[in-house]
């Protein structure tokens, strides 16, 4: 029965497997496919898992099919799904529902399926001991990012912060080349239809640039390590003049 109500949810697309990138945080590359602006893309997107303990906390989720699945809860209980940014969620219900995991989330983003949410926010206690809360205050859509303390600071962001250095194998032609077009392939990148969408000033990139961290984990691309806050200065700087 519990597999017959899970059918009810987007299905797995093609993905990776899940890897360690630091002591308890792993990642998951997968693919996206979508309808914007009557046309159809495919591009890559990922999913950061942290064990805190014996629990998971899944960010910027990404279904899994049924053998990586295998893995995860080889590595410990699901138990929390977080929501970064207003433009993800496809596959948070599925986790929820399968694991009756807590569900976070910003206030204001659309919640389709009717979860539960706890709201996330800069005072809310988060489901990880070691981490913190950034949000966009200026920004027309929410967004945030999740700063750990450990391994001198890692970011884990949705679309605000991305890490696109070229395509990948879950990328189609004709998003490659509009993709190609509209700038995301840049290192140490802010997401360019986030931007478009969100419109934030200047002011959260300076509060941005005031936090420690060396490695950033996105929404989409690779993972940018050791020079992450340097990276993104330099981007921040090009962008807002800051």
């Amino acid at each position: 029965m519990e597999e017959l109500s899970l059918n009810r949810y987007p299905q797995a697309l093609a993905h990776g497997s899940i890897y360690e990138v630091f002591d308890d945080v792993f990642f998951v590359s997968g693919a996206m496919e979508t309808v914007l602006m009557d046309m159809d893309w495919k591009f890559s997107r990922n999913m950061t898992i942290v064990r805190d303990g014996k629990r998971l906390i899944i960010i910027n989720s990404i279904r899994l099919n049924e053998e990586v699945m295998a893995e995860l809860d080889k590595l410990g209980q699901v138990t929390d799904v977080i929501r970064l940014g207003a433009l993800h969620g496809r596959d948070d219900a599925f986790y929820v529902d399968r694991y009756n995991a807590q569900y976070w989330a910003m206030p204001g983003v659309d919640n389709e399926a009717n979860l539960k949410v706890n709201e996330l926010s800069v005072e809310a206690k988060l489901p990880i001991n070691d981490a913190s809360l950034f949000q966009f205050t200026t920004s027309q859509i929410p967004e945030a990012i999740i700063f750990l303390k450990r391994s001198d600071g890692i970011a884990i962001a949705c679309d605000a912060l991305q890490n696109w250095l070229s395509p990948d194998e879950h990328f189609c032609d004709s998003s490659t080349a509009r993709m190609q077009q509209m700038g995301f392939f840049t290192p140490a990148n802010v997401g360019p239809v986030w931007l478009q969408a969100a419109v934030p000033a200047a002011e959260d990139f300076e509060r941005l640039k005031a936090l420690p961290f060396k490695h950033a984990l996105c929404g989409h691309g690779e993972p940018l390590l050791h020079t992450a806050k340097e990276d993104y200065l330099a981007t921040f700087s090009k962008l807002f003049n800051i």
